[in-house]
C-alpha cells in the first residue's frame, strides 16, 4: 500500500486571498503538480485569470504551503493542486469547501469546475455532477462538474 492511501486526515489551514497574497505562496505547489508533475507548459498554466481570482491557501501544521485552488469571479473553480504526498488525506476537501465558502459570500449560487477525469469521484463525493463529454485541456482529459450552492 502507498504512502498516500495510509493517510487518513490531516489538519490544515485555508486561507483565501488575493493574487497579491497568494502568488508566492501556491506557486510553488501549482508548479510542482501542473508542470513537473503532470507536464503541463508552464506558459498555460500561469495566465490573467489569477490576477482576478481568490486564491486557497492551504497550510499544514508547520506552516507549509501544500495545496490550493482558485475562484474565478464567474464561480469557476480552478488550479486545484494539492501535493502528492498529502492526496487522500482530506486536503483537496478542505480548499474546495473554502472556495466554495467563498462563493458563496460572493453571492454566487453554483460553481463550475473542469475535473482532471482521474478525479471526478472526489468532486463527485463533493456534491459536484458531470455536465458535457470528455474533453482535453493540455493534453489531460477533464469534464466539467456542476455544484448548487
Amino acid at each position: 500500500m502507498s504512502a498516500n492511501r495510509e493517510l487518513r486526515q490531516i489538519r490544515v489551514d485555508v486561507e483565501v486571498a488575493d493574487w497579491t497574497r497568494a502568488r508566492a505562496l501556491v506557486l510553488p505547489v501549482r508548479t510542482a503538480v501542473f508542470v513537473v508533475e503532470q507536464g503541463v507548459p508552464e506558459s498555460i498554466e500561469r495566465d490573467a485569470m489569477d490576477a482576478v481570482s481568490r486564491h486557497a491557501i492551504a497550510r499544514d501544521v508547520s506552516g507549509s504551503v501544500v495545496a490550493t485552488g482558485r475562484l474565478l469571479p464567474d464561480g469557476h473553480i480552478g488550479r486545484m493542486a494539492v501535493l502528492a504526498a498529502l492526496r487522500g488525506a482530506g486536503v483537496g476537501a478542505a480548499v474546495l469547501q473554502a472556495l466554495m465558502a467563498e462563493a458563496v459570500r460572493q453571492g454566487l449560487t453554483e460553481v463550475v469546475l473542469n475535473a482532471q477525469v482521474h478525479a471526478l469521484d472526489f468532486y463527485r463525493r463533493l456534491g459536484f455532477v458531470e455536465r458535457g463529454e470528455v474533453f482535453l485541456e493540455a493534453g489531460i482529459e477533464h469534464r466539467t462538474m456542476r455544484r448548487s450552492l
